[in-house]
């Protein structure tokens, strides 16, 4: 066998599991990396700004999961549904838009430069947005909010439209209609969007004066650091503080929650005021939210993590090109069994033709554990992979046993698919480089 080498030039309740895990690899596999992989061990990092639920990385008086929450509805506000068709909606839009005056103040620009760490191909604008509504909520202790993937990001930003405070409620219910929401679940969408965060004087000074609170906002309820039902029970009570119920917006004709709250004669918020119903429906709500996408983007199931998922598999020709190098990383679920369930992993793996001829190696190898890694709900064990292949009999596929601190084993075969690899054409990581702006990739290629 001969190799040669080629350069090339050039991402119900807490817990909405199916039955099977997801097939790997997937087309949203970065997305359920970002999601899931909170802090830890190859923690991604996303929540960097809004976790904890307070953090006001972006200055004093700027809770970043309410900016998050508000980005996201912004860029899906312009969407329209007009005789069941669909123009625009969460598709990243927004970026694009930062200049309008529907989209006052500094959040939505600090949230996408935040968010452009983590834009790749696998994972655009607009699904990061999405995945932002679920870390906002998360971290602030609500729901929940299934997120798929598959968004279309925008080449350019829509029509004005966004919901503005001086609006009348009639104009609101418009509003919410051209985006194909009914008139209850505007009232919902707007109880759970403003059950965190406040209301800054530097873009509404209307509502809250300059220079009358310390540092320039009012919550809008007492627990504006915590998802909950606050905003309705407090305004159903009459004990509300929020500014855009109370306070100089009633003058100023800015008391928007107020124009939507009694827009039903506030049915709606009574209906929210018991706290389960109250995260239920926001659940529902936001969902609907970010999965407003214009006609003919086809949105995938809701991401879950996988139960045994292949991180970074990399074939490398190794010198003297007798054995390839297998790298990467198996990565483990271990939420419903504990960190230490696991006591090692054994990767049983498929010659070239699918058979078992590996040579003078055995089929096997097995990991030890490395490192875990917590999400919101659920957590994770790392178990490295390093094992050297003979390029003579080469990989198809691998299996992969759990053996579990109980003297048991637990396999997994990618849904009877086996988890697939090739060798025809290995990238060359230690030989590739990207400097100043020009990437240069090695390949080995195999020609028989």
């Amino acid at each position: 066998m001969r190799w040669s080498k080629l350069c090339l030039w050039h991402v119900l309740s807490l817990r909405f599991l199916a039955a099977a895990d997801p097939t790997w690899p997937s087309p949203n596999d970065e997305l359920e990396e970002i999601m899931y992989q909170v802090s830890g061990f190859r923690g991604r990092g996303f929540g960097g700004t809004v976790i904890p639920c307070s953090n006001e990385a972006s200055g004093p008086g700027r809770q970043n999961a309410a900016e998050w929450l508000r980005a996201a509805f912004h860029d899906m506000a312009t969407t329209t549904f007009l005789e069941n068709v669909r123009a625009g909606g969460l598709d990243g839009s927004l970026q694009y838009e930062l200049l309008s005056s529907d989209n006052l103040g500094p959040g939505f620009n600090t949230t996408l430069k935040f968010m452009a760490d983590y834009y790749t191909s696998r994972s655009g604008v607009a699904d990061l947005i999405a995945l932002g509504v679920y870390y906002a909520v998360r971290s602030c202790g609500g729901p929940v909010v299934p997120v798929a993937g598959g968004r279309v990001d925008a080449l350019e930003g829509g029509p004005i439209g966004v919901p503005l405070p001086q609006n009348t409620a009639f104009t609101f219910s418009q509003q919410f209609t051209r985006m194909g929401f009914s008139t209850t679940e505007m009232i919902q969408a707007t109880a759970c969007g403003h059950s965190i965060g406040g209301v800054h004087d530097a873009e509404f000074p209307e509502i809250v004066p300059v220079g009358t609170t310390e540092n320039g906002e009012v919550p809008l309820d007492s627990t504006d650091a915590v998802f909950d039902n606050k905003v309705v029970t407090e305004y159903i009570a009459g004990n509300t503080t929020n500014p855009l119920v109370v306070g100089p917006s009633i003058k100023a004709t800015r008391n928007a929650d107020f124009k939507v709250f009694n827009f039903d004669s506030n049915v709606t918020v009574s209906a929210m005021a018991d706290a389960s119903e109250f995260n239920s429906i926001c659940a529902t709500v936001l969902q609907k939210l970010i999965d407003t996408v214009p006609d003919g983007v086809v949105l995938s199931d809701p991401i879950q993590p996988y139960a045994v998922k292949p991180v970074n598999m990399q074939l490398a020709l190794n010198p003297g090109a007798t054995t390839m190098q297998l790298t990467g990383y198996i990565r483990v679920r271990t939420t419903d069994m504990g960190d230490d369930s696991v006591s090692s992993l054994t990767l049983n793996y498929r010659d070239r033709s699918g058979g078992t001829d590996c040579g003078s190696a055995s089929c096997q190898y097995t990991a030890t554990l490395l490192g875990t890694t917590r999400g919101f709900d659920d957590n994770f064990v790392w178990f490295p992979i390093n094992a050297a292949i003979s390029t003579s009999t080469g990989i198809s596929s691998f299996t992969i046993d759990l053996n579990m601190a109980s003297g048991t084993t637990q396999s997994f075969d990618n849904n009877g698919n086996s988890y697939p690899m090739q060798d025809a054409i290995l990238i060359q990581v230690p030989q590739s480089c990207l400097l100043s702006g020009t990437l240069t990739v090695t390949a080995a290629v195999r020609n028989t």
